[in-house]
């Protein structure tokens, strides 16, 4: 054999390993991302379950909560009260309309069974509510207080990932929606998540 078939055989190995290694890495970086977006979305569906709940137990206590225990508790025995609202409007002679409202109670329905109803959300597992996906059993870091906001004291409540799956989420960015996920506020008045 001569070199200069030694040397084409040479730098064709050498083109398949750059290849085959171009390929495996972009192909990695791409798995990565798909499996990085799959844990993410399973993070917010179970941050919306979470804020469903705290929604509903602050509608029924008037306050949220900040205690696993006290959220699952509600969860699994708490109940609405199901209401009729009626508005009796009676004209009065000097144009003026005076109004009656009458509220009648017409019973309670479970928490369970009406938030969290096989076809809102098929995979719910009370048991599993606090823990985050696609981690080891760690919990969701949830808070809730009162604030002081124009002086009224009003709830807040922050639920937030604490273990991120996407390296690129970390407390100290700037841009909200690139923090770990999260619902909610510790300074602000709202509920609403970070990846909306």
């Amino acid at each position: 054999m001569n070199t200069t078939k030694i040397l084409s055989i040479v730098i064709l190995v050498i083109a398949l390993a750059l290849g085959y290694y171009l390929f495996s890495s972009i192909k990695t970086d791409i798995d990565t991302t798909e499996r990085i977006a799959k844990t993410e979305a399973r993070v917010i569906n179970k941050l919306k379950m979470i804020r469903e709940a705290q929604v509903a137990f602050q509608k029924v206590n008037g306050k949220y909560s900040g205690n696993w225990d006290e959220l699952l508790a509600f969860v699994d025995t708490g109940s609405f009260y199901i209401t009729n609202k009626t508005e009796i409007i009676i004209p009065l002679d000097y144009g003026a309309d005076s109004i009656y409202v009458e509220i009648d109670t017409i019973g309670t329905v479970l928490v369970k069974d009406s938030i969290f109803s096989p076809s809102k959300f098929p995979n719910f597992d009370l048991a599993t509510l606090p823990l985050i996906p696609g981690t080891d059993g760690k919990r969701f870091d949830m808070w809730a207080d009162k604030i002081d906001k124009a002086g009224v004291m009003v709830d807040v409540v922050e639920v937030r990932d604490i273990a991120p799956v996407d390296p690129a989420r970390k407390e100290s960015n700037e841009i909200t929606n690139r923090k770990p996920l999260r619902f909610g506020s510790r300074t602000n008045i709202t509920t609403s998540g970070n990846w909306e």
